[in-house]
């Protein structure tokens, strides 16, 4: 049993951790972004023109390279990961679409977002193209078990996504429920990528489940430091508007930490703020005062230390490695973006 990380550790410099893990997979990932160039062509011109937006625009490509990091792990010397990888980062952008469509966003990593440029109705439909292409390329590649474990993420997924619009502009939503919402939208995938990379490899279930729990533990880590980023400066710097969870009501966890420990009065603020959406100019700012008064932030950057913790354990199975090593200090790349 993994237990929680003390938040007083060293907070070593961290941020090229998943450039070295990049540069370990950059011949495969160059062929995942060529695949992914030439299978999102149509000859509906204005598909390959609000899809190359949102891809060209960039992104990290994480879950592609969880794939492709953990086919490398588990001994992998095929290529059949090449195109799952891409099938990943097309199930990703399309639920980007999506998504943005759903929070009325303007703004992806920096740039106007799809919706904003071309409207809702088009993003919506070639966010179900890019699913389709995704499913095209599980397809093509054969496997029943593959085409299980990415059906099946795909679905927990959308599962997730309307889970979060059910529970949003609700403080009643408790941590539980707040973490089956971020296991099923964000760490199914990551899951889902990860478990992959370990099928095509074909090694014993065992290794198979620990890049499974790996991959599902750093995405809830992943999807915490996200709630905490909210609330962050640093926000600008990812192409986001400080405090737009917030704005729409979205009930994460430094919100529902702060609401469980406050008074009526601040109770009584968030119930107005976030289920009526009665928001002023300030109330971002007294909003941050609370969090900070109950340490909500903290504490969910100790939860998510806890989630990493429990990522690093699962690959304890596997050979000592520069891959393996690489892929642990991904798990402190995604926390240390909080600071």
């Amino acid at each position: 049993m993994a237990s929680v990380v003390s938040l007083g550790e060293e907070r070593g410099a961290k941020s090229k951790s998943f450039d070295a893990l990049v540069a370990l997979v950059k011949d495969d990932l160059d062929k995942v972004n060529r695949t992914i160039l030439k299978r999102m062509q149509s000859h509906v011109v204005l598909i390959p023109q609000l899809a190359s937006h949102i891809v060209a625009a960039g992104g990290k490509r994480l879950r592609p390279v969880l794939t492709l990091a953990s086919a490398r792990l588990a001994g992998y010397e095929g290529d059949r990961h090449i195109d799952l990888a891409a099938c990943v980062e097309f199930i990703h952008t399309a639920t980007l679409l999506h998504d943005d469509v759903v929070d009325e966003s303007s703004l992806r990593r920096g740039e106007a977002s799809a919706n904003a440029l071309f409207g809702n109705k088009p993003s919506v439909l070639v966010g179900d193209f890019l699913f389709s292409r995704a499913f095209e390329l599980m397809v093509e590649d054969g496997s029943l078990a593959v085409l299980g474990i990415l059906s099946r993420a795909s679905s927990v997924l959308a599962e997730g996504e309307v889970l979060q619009l059910i529970t949003a502009n609700d403080t009643g939503t408790g941590e539980e429920s707040y973490l089956e919402v971020i296991r099923s939208k964000t760490a199914s995938l990551f899951a889902a990528a990860c478990r992959i990379g370990a099928v095509v490899a074909d090694v014993p279930a065992a290794q198979t489940e620990a890049l499974d729990a790996y991959g599902l533990n750093l995405g809830i880590a992943f999807q915490l430091i996200d709630d905490v980023l909210d609330f962050s400066a640093k926000q600008a710097l990812l192409g986001k508007n400080v405090g737009d969870d917030f704005r729409e009501g979205k009930i994460t966890l430094p919100i529902i930490l702060a609401f469980a420990r406050g008074d009526d009065e601040e109770k009584a603020f968030w119930r107005r703020t976030l289920e009526e959406l009665e928001q002023t100019d300030e109330d971002l700012g007294h909003a941050m005062v609370l969090l900070e008064r109950h340490n909500a932030l903290t504490d969910t950057i100790a939860r998510a230390r806890h989630y990493g913790a429990i990522a690093r354990e699962a690959l304890a199975s596997f050979p000592d490695s520069q891959i393996k090593r690489t892929m642990i200090d991904v798990i402190d790349f995604c926390i240390e973006r909080a600071y």
